[in-house]
């Protein structure tokens, strides 16, 4: 698929943005943007009388409440009242405080009446036609702007091609987005005894725009008239809030210590790398490696061809991925998993390397870059 010029335009002028304003942070507070979706004019789904912009923006203010009991986290909000913020202006904000976390609160629905449960989002290129339907509608709001057409360069938010046109710019960042978005889910599902759907990766533009981990909640269901009444009661909406907050809190103290300023040092202990031999054929052999190497272990930039990532454990046999062989797989806290083909330090090969993932149908495949076992950007590792 072709990406439009004004597409390509939009990417590198948040890239150029990015650049420059990464290394301008000096906040000795960590930045959490707290974004109510929809508003104003845009009331979101509505489903039993119950109102997803109301219920949004309600949670995103009780939230606060628990997130101040930390005092080295410093609050901002996309709205506080029943406003229209365009949808490009939201992720604006969030970089140009060059916060730490973005956070965004919304409420799902569907036709049937029976579908319930909370799921989490982050930014990707996996996708199913449900996420899809998903992205569509967060990404529909982009219709009732002024000039739109203008101000997305081309993006249109029902077409799927223009979706995966939006690449990962702050993939650096998916890891750290999939651990909160684990600590959420986890709290409603063990602390609270709602349903969890999972974490999904899916192309939502406040998610792409925003460069900092990110992540966007659906706290469940309105169309489910049980819960919607939930969601819109005191008691439901200063529970989740609370358990949201928790995870926030959580995911500080993993990355940052005490104090937001402090080294964040990406805990790997517990990610690890599974892999199939070469001379595999149609069983699985996996070893276990810690995705944490010492510099004397491996010195060189490997680029690797990311084929698929999602929530499910697939077996390493080159029959669940269309015949290829040098298959591994990354696994975020056994909560969230990448497939990757192909090893090499050559450059030139890896590129060869891609054109064999999208042979095979992987029309989606990405080159990714590690060293000394840590990931960086391809724009780091041919320099």
């Amino acid at each position: 698929m072709k990406i439009t010029r004004g597409i390509k335009t939009l990417i590198l002028c948040i890239f150029t943005f990015f650049t420059v304003n990464i290394f301008s942070q000096s906040n000795t507070k960590f930045i959490v943007i707290l974004d109510a979706g929809h508003g104003g004019k845009d009331p979101g789904n509505s489903y039993h009388g119950f109102v997803e912009k109301e219920i949004a923006l309600k949670t995103s203010l009780k939230l606060d409440k628990y997130l101040k009991k930390d005092t080295d986290i410093q609050i901002i909000h996309t709205r506080k009242t029943d406003v229209f913020i365009e949808l490009v202006d939201r992720p604006k904000i969030a970089n140009k405080l060059d916060a730490h976390l973005f956070i965004s609160i919304h409420c799902n629905s569907v036709k049937n009446p029976v579908p319930y449960g909370s799921e989490t989002f982050v930014m990707g290129l996996a996708r199913s036609n449900s996420n899809l339907e998903i992205a569509k509608q967060e990404n529909s709001v982009i219709l009732l702007e002024k000039d739109y057409k203008e101000t997305y360069k081309g993006f249109n938010p029902k077409n799927p091609e223009t979706l995966i046109g939006l690449k990962i710019l702050q993939e650096d960042y998916l890891d750290r987005s999939i651990n909160l978005a684990s600590k959420i889910e986890n709290n409603f599902k063990n602390k609270l005894k709602r349903k969890s759907r999972g974490i999904k990766q899916t192309p939502l533009w406040v998610l792409d725009a925003a460069y900092m981990p990110s992540v966007l909640i659906e706290l469940g269901f309105l169309s489910n008239n049980k819960e919607g009444l939930y969601l819109n009661s005191d008691q439901g909406q200063n529970e989740m809030a609370e358990a949201i907050a928790a995870a926030i809190i959580n995911y500080k103290k993993e990355y940052f210590g005490n104090k937001a300023g402090k080294n964040d040092q990406e805990d790997s202990s517990k990610v690890v790398v599974r892999g199939i031999k070469n001379n595999s054929k149609n069983t699985e052999s996996e070893s276990f490696v810690q995705k944490k190497e010492s510099k004397t272990q491996s010195s060189k930039v490997v680029f690797k061809v990311q084929i698929a990532a999602g929530n499910k454990n697939i077996k390493l046999n080159p029959n669940n991925f269309k015949g290829l062989k040098e298959v591994s797989v990354v696994s975020t806290k056994g909560v969230f998993y990448k497939y990757l083909y192909g090893s090499t330090s050559d450059y030139n090969e890896a590129k060869e390397n891609l054109k064999v993932a999208k042979s095979k149908g992987y029309n989606t495949a990405y080159l990714i870059a590690f060293k000394d076992g840590k990931k960086i950007t391809i724009q780091e590792a041919l320099k």
